[in-house]
């Protein structure tokens, strides 16, 4: 993998402060199921993430979603 297109996130971490996320639609929440309290869903690139709310710290993942 190229150099600048690497991971940069692993579960059980913060995400860096220049990675960029976005909240997923309420809707694909809904699909995935709510998150538990102090907890959201996050897009990063390819990959859904679960963060802990304040730390950001990645709970869990589903990695690599456009290779499907």
């Amino acid at each position: 993998m190229p150099p600048g297109l690497a991971k940069k996130w692993s579960v059980g971490r913060s995400l860096p402060r220049d990675v960029v996320y976005y909240d997923l639609p309420p809707a694909l929440v809904v699909e995935l199921g709510v998150p538990p309290a102090g907890h959201k869903f996050v897009r990063v690139a390819g990959d859904i993430l679960m963060i802990a709310i304040g730390t950001s710290m990645v709970v869990d993942a589903i990695e690599d979603l456009g290779g499907l």
